[in-house]
């Protein structure tokens, strides 16, 4: 079910409305687990599709109950290695393809959020951060919520059930504006934005992924503009997802994570995975990162190695998570990528820290020119890193970096770079001064005025989907 067809508008419209008719906390929870199978369903053409699923579930239900009854190290290891090693197969992993497949095809969508939620759960039982007893029902409804189930955002139980058919807030009028308006933004982003940026980017890839041999100069150049574009058209798809879902959780009553927070403003790499894919990263953190550290100061407990045992958490953590974006090999070279820029970003910290001291090097980072360049930095590592996500092959990804040759990567990280430094120095020093006059700031902020921008916005989205003669697809829904 595409976020941008009549169907959604109309599920998400009947599933709201069923479930404002009553307060009934009972009434509510079977509306939200109906809809939750009617959306699943929609992916599906034979009902055989889902069995896959449906077994994996029940896996990771079974997982937990026994972890209710039996709080074992032992316990969660083996439950622990048996849902990973479902998830493994059903994913298809290309590098485990000894482990064979099934013989008929089955729905994938929604298996690496499940994941996430189940293993969640499985450690939270143990370590009896989660006491109450989980009934089958409440385990359906939050592995599988229609608003997260795509893409997340990943969501703790906990939290989930602090709302599950209950309301988190009032829901008046400034409620439902606010909910509209930031799904119409969550549109404009998605619509607009992103798929400009995907039918620019579409345009260009083909000719750097042809056979045939390019000027050197047309070559770099085309390889950055495309790098640029797909981020670009990666943030605003995944961004404006996130303002779809969470708006309309607004008008269930439902208060979701947020998931990104400004990303582009990161000052360093490892700040960055802060703001970026925050539930995400938050989760990592939690569930490999703190364990990892814990485990390795156990075995070296040396206080000198502290900061360097970080190091190497993180540099496991980030291969781990980059690893989990796709099924191909190239996304293991995702995940050294990212694996070396947290790591390496961790040790600048700790050799700056150590040779100026943290009121020095706190005072550097604070310079407006290390600012601009860190950023640089950053977000030109990020965007190159990104082109395992869109050449996902290996033999596609050997023979566009054969041609770059290191010349070319570098000079499209200096482009990368220099380009986003100008966009900050700009954005931080110019715009700032093209301040609008009072009343114009006032219409804008009126009823009429926020009315119109918002019925500005629907127009926009009409014109560019009839111009684009597409709805965009949401990208994130294949990792």
């Amino acid at each position: 079910m595409s976020l941008t067809s009549p169907l959604f508008f109309a599920f998400l419209a009947a599933v709201v409305v069923a479930y404002n008719i009553s307060a009934s906390v009972p009434y509510r929870r079977a509306v939200l687990g109906l809809a939750n199978a009617f959306f699943i369903g929609s992916y599906l053409t034979d009902i055989i599709q889902a069995l896959p699923l449906l077994g994996f579930l029940l896996l990771g239900y079974v997982c937990v109950r026994v972890l209710e009854v039996w709080k074992s190290a032992v316990a969660l290891g083996l439950g622990v290695l048996s849902v990973l090693g479902c998830y493994v197969f059903l994913k298809r992993f290309s590098f485990f393809e000894d482990l064979g497949h099934l013989p008929f095809p089955y729905l994938t969508i929604g298996l690496s959020y499940i994941l996430f939620r189940i293993l969640h759960m499985m450690v939270d039982v143990r370590s009896g951060d989660l006491s109450e007893r989980i009934g089958p029902l409440a385990f359906f409804r939050y592995t599988c919520n229609f608003l997260c189930f795509v893409s997340g955002p990943i969501q703790r139980y906990q939290d989930f059930r602090a709302t599950d058919g209950v309301a988190a807030f009032d829901l008046d009028s400034a409620k439902v504006y606010d909910a509209f308006a930031r799904i119409i933004t969550g549109y404009v982003k998605f619509v607009i934005v992103a798929a400009t940026a995907e039918y620019s980017f579409s345009f260009l890839k083909p000719q750097l992924l042809q056979a045939a041999d390019l000027p050197v100069l047309k070559l770099y150049g085309l390889y950055a503009a495309a790098a640029s574009l797909y981020t670009v058209y990666l943030f605003y798809n995944f961004s404006g997802y996130m303002d779809i879902v969470i708006g309309s959780g607004i008008l269930l009553e439902q208060e979701l994570p947020e998931n990104f927070d400004r990303p582009f403003s990161a000052r360093t790499f490892l700040e960055f995975w802060q703001r970026w894919h925050m539930t995400l990263s938050q989760w990592f953190k939690f569930y490999l990162f703190n364990p990892l550290v814990m485990l390795l100061m156990s075995w070296f407990p040396a206080p000198a190695l502290t900061a360097y045992l970080g190091v190497l958490a993180f540099f496991v953590t980030f291969l781990v998570m980059g690893v989990w974006h796709g099924t191909t090999a190239v996304f293991v070279i995702y995940g050294l990528l990212m694996g070396a820029g947290a790591s390496v970003n961790k040790l600048w910290q700790v050799a700056l820290t150590e040779r100026l001291g943290k009121k020095r090097y706190r005072a550097l980072t604070d310079r407006t020119a290390y600012i601009y360049l860190s950023r640089s930095i950053t977000i030109a590592y990020f965007v190159l890193a990104l082109t395992c996500l869109w050449v996902p092959e290996l033999s596609d990804f050997d023979r566009l970096i054969g041609r770059l040759g290191l010349t070319g990567i570098l000079g499209a990280f200096l482009a990368i770079g220099g380009a986003f430094a100008l966009f900050w120095f700009i954005a931080d020093s110019i715009v700032p001064r093209l301040a609008a006059p009072t009343f114009l700031l006032s219409v804008r902020d009126s009823l009429i005025g926020r009315n119109l921008s918002l019925a500005s916005k629907m127009m926009a989205i009409v014109v560019i989907t009839t111009l684009l003669h597409k709805s965009p697809d949401f990208v994130y829904k294949a990792f």
